[in-house]
Formats: structure tokens, sequence, C-alpha cells
């Protein structure tokens, strides 16, 4: 991982083997949201991410991607903003991309109704 590409809004490819129940697994895409002081903090191991999958539904919080250039994505995907995880930077496995400004400020949106903050 290189640290200087790990930060909010950028998106990983995350292995998230040995996944349990219906946790995702295998080596798939994730959207990095914690804040760039604990993403640059060599002493903090973990960074907090949320899920992006190839499927999702007509919810608030499932946030449409499009495939670019800048995001790296290959195909229309959903970022599932009800799967909000802290893991360890050493499951980001490679840099995808980053997300464009108007769709992190969606996925903001989405994340303030999950966690019901104001």
């Amino acid at each position: 991982m290189k640290a200087e590409l790990l930060k909010r809004g950028s998106i990983w490819f995350v292995d998230w083997s040995p996944g349990r129940g219906s946790e995702q697994k295998g080596i798939r895409p994730a959207l990095v949201v914690q804040t760039d002081l604990a993403n640059q903090n060599p002493k903090y191991p973990n960074v907090i991410i949320v899920t992006i999958s190839t499927k999702g539904r007509p919810l608030p919080f499932h946030i449409s991607v499009t495939p670019t250039a800048l995001n790296g994505l290959n195909q229309i995907s959903y970022i599932k903003c009800e799967q909000i995880l802290a893991i360890s930077k050493d499951r980001l496995f490679k840099y995808c991309g980053f997300l464009e400004t108007d769709i992190l400020k969606n996925v903001d949106f989405a994340l303030k109704g999950v966690l019901n903050i104001q």
C-alpha cells in the first residue's frame, strides 16, 4: 500500500477473505471514508471504509457509481453506506482510483442518514 494514495475518497481493492455469513468475500473494492489525519498517521493501523458492490438496490444509502478513468471502476457499482467497517490497512490490496467529488458528497449525505447525524 502506498501511504500517499491512502486518502479520504480513494478506492482500494480489499482482501475480504475470510468472510463470514453475508460478509463480502474475495478481493473487492471499497471506499475510504476516514479522515486524512488518521489515514496519514503511521501509528494508526486501521482505516474506515464502506463497501462497494456491483449489486445494489434503490435505497437512499446505496450510491450508484458509473465507471470513469478517475475512479478506476470497470462496471456500474454501488457504494453501500450502511456497510461501514474499520479494517487493517494491511487489507488494502491495490489502489483503484479516486471517487468524484459530487459522488463523495452524496456518500457523506448517506452516511449522515445511516448514522443518524444531523
